[in-house]
């Protein structure tokens, strides 16, 4: 994929330019103008293990081979011990087919849905704490530092966001860089986008922070424990269901993350405070509006 320069260091970046993301449709402003605005594309997906059926996201369509590897990993459907022996996409039929060398069988799963708080109706599968209770998260270090040149690099990177807004984004880091970053009409499909690369990938989640625009719900928080990453940071703010399970297993929790401010509900003693606050710049207000309102 195409990247600006701006974004040369991510692994994966946004491309707002691709055709098939966004749409031109015309109508009129508050004063009665023609105006044309580019709106974000929605296109379902089914999405099936072996030859079982599983669900139809709502998605914006890019990276679907990631959106399912990483949905059925968030779902304990793909466990470590399956082999994937096939990813296969048909644009026409909009359906994704994973393949695994064993067989598979989720009737169970299938039968207990819980709608989740996401954008685009999230749905979950089974018991959603399930595989939490002997979870242990890495006691991995996090330096003020890296989250203030996080903030300010992934929010100056050309986005789909900036270009069309209706779209949430959520960026793979390590450290003090930005890796992949996947965006979605649903918060729960950009993050099941990036599970399904380090799947791919075999990226583990150890030594990695996640940030995202979208709230920091039980959902958000419970996915990245599940992907063993041990610090989740956002833009928004928190429920208190996702500050209770992310106290939990351990998590750091980090929100309303703007400019030179964050606040921290959980997993603090990870923190390095390695920078003076009022050394860092105000965010400039042209940015001010990525994640607002996601």
């Amino acid at each position: 994929m195409p990247t600006a320069p701006d974004a040369a260091p991510f692994l994966i970046a946004p491309d707002p330019s691709a055709p098939r993301l966004t749409r031109v449709v015309r109508g009129v402003d508050h004063a009665g103008q023609a105006q044309e605005i580019s709106v974000v594309e929605e296109r379902p997906l089914t999405i099936y293990l072996n030859s079982q059926e599983i669900v139809t996201a709502m998605t914006i369509g890019d990276y679907p081979e990631y959106l399912a590897l990483g949905f059925l990993r968030n779902q304990a459907m793909l466990g470590p011990e399956d082999v994937v022996t096939g990813v296969d996409y048909d644009a026409d039929l909009e359906v994704v087919v994973v393949r695994t060398a064993r067989q598979t069988s989720h009737e169970d799963k299938l039968k207990k849905k819980t709608r989740t708080s996401g954008c685009a109706v999230g749905t979950v599968f089974g018991d959603m704490m399930e595989g939490l209770e002997d979870l242990t998260l890495p006691e991995a270090e996090l330096r003020a530092s890296w989250l203030y040149a996080l903030s300010a690099r992934i929010n100056r990177t050309p986005s789909l966001y900036l270009e069309a807004g209706a779209i949430h984004g959520t960026v793979l880091c390590h450290q003090d860089r930005p890796l992949v970053y996947m965006e979605d009409v649903g918060r729960h499909n950009a993050v099941d986008k990036i599970a399904g690369w380090m799947m791919q990938e075999r990226v583990a989640g150890g030594d990695k922070i996640l940030y995202t625009t979208g709230r920091l719900t039980s959902e958000m928080v419970i996915k990245t424990a599940h992907m063993g990453i041990p610090v989740l940071a956002s833009r928004s703010g928190f429920t208190a269901w996702g500050v209770e399970i992310a106290r939990q297993v351990g998590l750091t929790l980090i929100g309303r993350m703007r400019g030179k401010r964050f606040v921290c509900l959980s997993g603090e003693e990870r923190i390095t405070w390695d920078a003076d606050p009022d050394s860092v710049p105000e965010e400039p207000g042209k940015h001010r509006r990525k994640g607002g309102g996601q």
